[in-house]
């Protein structure tokens, strides 16, 4: 049975505990293997990538295998060719899907129609590779989530939707700040509260940063979203992540930003380059986690 990666709560309780741990020792140990060998994965990237791309193609080889990249010049993802078309060629050439998208719908119905692994690199709905490589970096730190209050200040966007997803296996208190109209999806809220996570949303971001551990942000206006950073620079002020908004954080807190980054709007350059950013850390563990889910994707269950 074929196992996909197009959100966290694909995976079970143990299995994100368990991915989060195997990616801490592939680190630790350097990790090389030959799982992937003679399996080709398709990375298919309709939106542009440094860290999501790089991360995937050297964890693959890595692990004994073998990409290849795509862009949408060269796919034809949705276009004049069904998905359900793509799904089932392409799994007569290749072992898994990597694909970076818009919508989620496109994910699902590659899942639905395909006999190899689709992994969601990233999607306007979810980024389940980001935030598992964040928990490891959290993880690293304090293995004991259950007593830790984490972050989230800016859009109720892709990461946010994942950090909620992730709060329902991981027992953080997970405060998310957001401005006016720019909520989290009610649905994916709903369902996680309804599985027991512990989140609280907020428009007030000194609220949500008050005795935090860790706090995360991002930009303000995504891919796809540019025309719309005017707009959002006037709906998002005073949600930056600065010496005021982390005074009232926990005296040892620590940031995240899943990068790029607009230094200067949702994060100040003081923080980005200070002691207390483990963003360079955070960006690394790409790496780790990309290859930890990768040898899950392949492993028989």
């Amino acid at each position: 049975m074929k196992k996909d990666f197009l959100t966290i709560l694909d995976l079970s309780h143990n299995q994100a505990h368990e991915m989060v741990r195997r990616a801490g020792e592939m680190k630790r140990t350097s990790h090389r293997s030959e799982v992937l060998r003679g399996r080709t994965f398709i990375l298919i990237f309709e939106k542009a990538s440094t860290r999501t791309k790089v991360s995937f193609e050297v964890g693959i080889s890595h692990l004994g295998g073998h990409y290849v990249f795509m862009t949408s010049r060269e796919s034809q993802l949705g276009r004049s060719e069904p998905l359900k078309d793509t799904a089932r060629v392409l799994s007569r050439y290749a072992d898994g899907l990597i694909v970076r998208t818009y919508g989620q719908e496109k994910l699902e119905e590659l899942a639905r129609y395909s006999s190899i692994p689709i992994i969601n690199a990233l999607s306007d709905d979810y980024h389940p590779c980001q935030v598992m490589s964040d928990l490891l970096t959290i993880y690293e730190r304090t293995p004991n989530f259950e007593d830790l209050t984490i972050a989230w200040v800016g859009d109720g966007n892709n990461m946010a939707h994942s950090w909620i997803n992730a709060a329902v296996y991981f027992p953080f208190q997970l405060n998310l700040a957001v401005p006016k109209g720019y909520e989290p999806g009610g649905d994916i809220l709903e369902r996680a509260l309804h599985m027991g996570a512990r989140i609280f949303v907020t428009h007030d971001p000194a609220l949500a940063v008050s005795g935090a551990h860790y706090v995360n942000t991002d930009v303000w206006a995504s891919m796809g979203q540019e025309q719309e950073q005017d707009k959002r620079a006037v709906a998002f002020k005073g949600f930056s992540v600065n010496e005021d908004l982390l005074s009232s954080a926990d005296k040892e807190v620590k940031v995240l930003h899943c990068l790029p980054a607009h230094r200067g709007e949702e994060i100040s350059q003081e923080i980005m380059e200070g002691s207390r950013s483990i963003i360079w850390d955070q960006a690394e563990n790409r790496l780790h986690m990309q290859k930890a889910i990768l040898e899950w994707v392949v492993a028989p269950d």
